[in-house]
C-alpha cells in the first residue's frame, strides 16, 4: 500500500470511529480498479462539514456550503466531501445549493460512470451504484443518467469527457457524444477560459492528444473555443496534428497549440496568448519559438549561436526534427549537430555572458559608455562568431576597421 493510501485509510478510520460512513471516491477508485497508482485521494462521507472540521486538527474550509473540506494529515491533502444531492445549476458550473444525502444519491450527481464509484478501504469493498465497473471493462465514457442534464449542470464536463477518452483510449458512449455535440455552443460563458486551458493542458499530457483534438473538432467544441475552426476541415486538422504523438514528453501545451495555427502572424499569436490568459513565461516561449522558426540554413551563424544558447533550444530542435519526414529527419538532425559543434565555444560565451571583447576592453581603447559602445559590442560579437575568432585583439583590430568605430560618441 502506498503512503498516501495509508494516510487516507487513517482519515477514513477516524471518521468511522466517530460514527460516520466514509469512502475513497471518484478518480482514485477508477484508477485502483485499473491497477494504476493515483497521487490524489478524494473522500466522501456522511459526516457534515462542521463535524469533519471538529475531528481533524488541520482543515481548510474550501467549500463549506457544498460540503467540501480539505483535511491535511501528515502533509497530504484530502478533499473530504459530505454525501450530497445537488440543487439546480443556474450558471452551468455550480449548483445553487446542496442537500446532504446518501452514497447512492451522491454517486448519481457525479459526472461519468467511471468516476462515480466508492471504495471502503477498511473492508476493501467497492460500491458501484452507476455501472462504472462495467463501463471500465468495456472502455466507455458514459455520463451518469441523462447526459444532456449532466452537461447542462456543468458545461466543463463536455471537455472532461474528451480528456478522459484520450487518457484511457476509451470511446464516448453515443448518447453522451451526441449531447456534447448539441451543447458545445453553450460552453461559454459558463466556463472560464482558464479552466478550458487547464483541461487542454491535462489533455496534452496524453499520447492521444491528437485524437482528442480531432474529437473536439467533430463535436464542435474546438470551433466553440477557437472560431477559426468553423471553416477548417477535419482532414486539414489531421495534417496539423499528425506529429503530436512524437513530440517530447512534457512538451509545453502551448507548442501543440501553435501547430494548430500555422499561418498566424506574431501579432495573432500574441492575441491568442492573451485570449487564453497565458503566463508571461508562455508568452516568452511563444516569442522565442516565432523567432527561432524564421531561421534557415542561410541565416547568420550569430543568429544560430544565440538560438543554441537559449534554454529552450533543445526542445525547439527536438520538435522541429520530429516534424521532418525520413530521410530529411536524419539530415536535419545532423545539420543541427554539426552547426552546434562548430559554434560550441561561442554558444558557451553567450550562455555565460562572457564576450571575447568586453565593455571594459572597449573603454581602455577609448570608447565611452553609451549607444556607440552598445553597437560596437554587438558588432564585436558578430565578428567573433562569423570569423570564428579566439583572441580579443583580433576582434578589436577588425572593429577599428569598421565604420562604427568612427561614429561620434552618443
Amino acid at each position: 500500500m502506498r503512503e498516501i493510501e495509508k494516510i487516507g485509510r487513517l482519515v477514513v478510520q477516524k471518521l468511522f470511529d466517530a460514527g460516520y460512513t466514509a469512502y475513497f471516491a471518484g478518480g482514485w477508485v477508477r484508477d485502483f480498479i485499473r491497477g494504476e497508482p493515483s497521487d490524489e485521494i478524494d473522500i466522501a462521507t456522511s459526516a457534515p462539514p462542521d463535524k469533519v472540521c471538529a475531528l481533524f486538527p488541520k482543515t481548510i474550509p474550501v467549500g463549506v456550503a457544498f460540503g467540501v473540506i480539505i483535511v491535511v494529515e501528515e502533509g497530504e491533502h484530502f478533499e473530504v466531501t459530505t454525501f450530497r444531492k445537488d440543487h439546480p445549476y443556474l450558471d452551468g458550473r455550480h449548483p445553487t445549493g446542496v442537500d446532504f444525502s446518501t452514497p447512492e444519491k451522491d454517486a448519481h450527481r457525479r459526472d461519468f460512470t467511471i468516476n462515480g464509484m466508492f471504495y471502503d478501504p477498511l473492508t476493501e469493498t467497492i460500491y458501484d451504484f452507476v455501472g462504472g465497473q462495467d463501463d471500465l471493462q468495456k472502455g466507455i465514457i458514459r455520463a451518469i443518467g441523462d447526459p444532456h442534464a449532466r452537461f447542462v449542470e456543468d458545461r466543463l464536463r463536455m471537455v472532461r469527457a474528451i480528456r478522459f477518452s484520450a487518457r484511457f483510449g476509451f470511446s464516448i458512449e453515443k448518447k453522451t457524444e451526441q449531447a456534447i455535440h448539441s451543447l458545445a455552443h453553450t460552453l461559454f460563458p459558463a466556463v472560464s477560459i482558464e479552466r478550458i486551458w487547464q483541461e487542454l493542458t491535462k489533455m496534452s499530457k496524453s499520447p492521444r492528444f491528437a485524437e482528442a483534438l480531432l474529437l473536439m473538432h467533430e463535436t464542435r467544441l474546438l470551433a466553440t473555443i477557437f472560431p477559426e475552426f468553423e471553416t477548417i476541415s477535419l482532414e486539414e486538422l489531421q495534417k496539423r496534428v499528425c506529429f503530436f504523438p512524437y513530440f517530447p514528453i512534457d512538451c509545453p501545451t502551448l507548442l501543440f497549440l501553435l501547430e494548430l495555427f500555422p499561418d498566424y502572424t506574431l501579432e495573432q499569436k500574441e492575441s491568442l496568448c492573451f485570449f487564453l490568459k497565458l503566463s508571461k513565461a508562455d508568452r516568452h516561449l511563444m516569442e522565442f519559438w516565432e523567432k527561432a522558426s524564421t531561421l534557415t540554413s542561410t541565416s547568420s551563424l550569430t543568429a544560430w549561436a544565440h538560438l543554441y544558447a537559449h534554454p529552450h533550444a533543445d526542445l525547439f530542435i527536438e520538435v522541429q526534427t520530429v516534424k521532418q519526414l525520413p530521410p530529411q529527419r536524419e539530415l536535419f538532425a545532423e545539420e543541427h549537430a554539426a552547426r552546434r559543434k562548430k559554434l560550441s565555444h561561442h554558444i558557451k560565451r553567450i550562455e555565460c555572458r562572457h564576450p571575447l571583447l568586453s565593455a571594459g576592453q572597449l573603454r581602455k581603447a577609448g570608447i565611452l559608455p553609451g549607444k556607440k559602445m552598445g553597437l560596437l559590442l554587438r558588432e564585436a560579437e558578430r565578428l567573433t562568431i562569423e570569423n570564428n575568432l579566439t583572441h580579443a585583439s583580433e576582434v578589436l583590430h577588425l572593429l577599428k576597421s569598421s565604420e562604427l568605430w568612427n561614429l561620434p560618441d552618443v
